[in-house]
């Protein structure tokens, strides 16, 4: 079974599982990587998901306010084992239904080229390519997507 929890930048579970991304990006980004990394940090993210099966933590995500009407969404990952059982889709509905509760009107999210499958993800579900924006701006290697929340 599937279970959420609504937490923040401090849980034991999310910086377990933030661990495991950062060794994933460092192999993917390359030479990148210190770049992206440096808008990574954990300081102070209000707006945690952590997804669990059977109690063991499987996959996260967190949302940022950007603006006053847009969150950002952050630190997406599936642990390797719990890949292909659409968990990623899972955490990111939950996270946009915070969003919404939260009188958020849209999501934006930057990506690299090389996430092949993160790309796919919001492509999935309904993210849209938008203009690449604050840090990201002039960045050939990231991709930023926008969804309007309902």
């Amino acid at each position: 079974m599937i279970t959420f929890l609504r937490t923040d930048s401090k849980n034991n579970d999310f910086i377990s599982l933030v661990k495991e991304l950062d060794a994933f990006l460092a192999v993917t980004d390359g030479d990148d990587h210190s770049f992206y990394d440096q808008y990574n940090k954990l300081d102070n993210i209000k707006y945690v998901i952590v997804a669990y099966i059977d109690d063991i933590p499987v996959a996260c995500g967190a949302i940022k306010q950007f603006d006053t009407t847009t969150m950002e969404v952050k630190r997406m990952f599936t642990s390797e084992k719990s890949r292909g059982k659409g968990l990623a889709s899972k955490v990111l509905k939950e996270l946009e239904k915070w969003a919404i509760e939260l009188s958020f009107e849209r999501c934006i999210l930057e990506t690299g080229i090389r996430q092949v499958e993160a790309v796919q993800l919001y492509k999935k579900n309904s993210y849209i390519l938008i203009e690449n924006y604050g840090q990201y701006a002039g960045i050939e290697e990231s991709l930023c997507f926008e969804k309007k929340l309902n």
